[in-house]
């Protein structure tokens, strides 16, 4: 997310975003190097409150604001490299911030953008690092007759979710119906017939991502990561995880580099999880 300051130039229109406004932002992102297809804002555009700025009718900003219960995640905040330095990031902000109301925003930065977003109160208080690759495939894990991991079926769902919200801290509700019906796949951990995690492998980016991973401990999250690489051999695939969630010397022994390190931050109290489930994994970047 870039960082923006000086004034906004009165020939700017700010509205809010639509689908039509999809190509438009990612060609954006395309010339600024983001892996996103359009498939991939298109995503988060259904489950968000978006806001532009154009010029003459032409995109030169948007961001997203992703409600999740008491939280809102602020997101997808991109500036075309013509039209920084004009305050339109700045703004853009704000105009998240008022639609985010008595929610507690939180967002996931770069480190160029950090300071722009500390200067509005944001304050860090966890690091994101993003994996990426085609990893080498894990060691299958030893069986347990106390867990079994499975395909996650439409009734179980509404336990998806509770998880997702338990290890989030954030009401997946909204985000989850709408990507579950076409993901490519959902497992979970049953232990003595109750789902005590679930991981998503869905197409995203470069190539395919794996996320939300909530589980109880780290054992059952690298069973269902484990289970769902074998799914798919060869193939490229991005995690983004909280750096203290356990999974990052894993990771990087199945030979997937870390690329990014990136502040997490809030202005409020932080989300935090319960009923000892963990968040092992985000759903994106983007929306936490």
């Amino acid at each position: 997310m870039p960082a923006e300051e000086t004034d906004v130039s009165p020939a700017y229109l700010y509205r809010p975003a639509t689908a039509a406004d999809l190509p438009a932002a990612h060609a954006l992102s395309v010339h600024l190097e983001w892996p996103h297809r359009e498939e991939d804002w298109a995503m988060v555009q259904r489950i968000s409150e978006g806001f532009v700025a154009e010029q003459d009718g032409v995109l030169a900003g948007i961001a997203f604001a992703c409600h999740q219960g008491a939280y809102s995640s602020i997101g997808l905040v991109i500036v075309s490299h013509e039209h920084r330095s004009k305050g339109i990031g700045r703004r853009l902000m704000n105009l998240c911030l008022d639609a985010v109301g008595p929610r507690t925003p939180i967002l996931n930065a770069t480190e160029s953008g950090a300071p722009l977003y500390a200067s509005m109160g944001f304050v860090e208080f966890a690091r994101i690092q993003q994996y990426q690759g085609v990893p080498q495939m894990p060691e299958p894990l030893p069986a347990s007759r106390h867990a079994l991991c499975r395909v996650v079926s439409r009734v179980d769902y509404p336990k998806v979710i509770e998880l997702a919200n338990a290890g989030s801290g954030l009401d997946r509700t909204g985000v989850l119906n709408d990507l579950l019906p076409t993901a490519e796949h959902v497992v979970g951990i049953e232990v003595e017939g109750h789902l005590q995690g679930c991981a998503m492998l869905r197409e995203f980016g470069r190539g395919h991502l794996i996320g939300p991973v909530v589980a109880h401990h780290p054992e059952q999250a690298r069973q269902l990561i484990t289970h769902l690489l074998q799914l798919i051999p060869g193939a490229f695939v991005r995690f983004d995880i909280p750096s203290a969630c356990g999974l990052a010397d894993w990771l990087e022994n199945l030979g997937l580099p870390c690329v990014d390190n990136a502040p997490r931050m809030v202005r409020g109290i932080p989300p935090q999880s319960s009923a000892g489930v963990t968040e092992f994994a985000l759903v994106t970047q983007a929306i936490g």
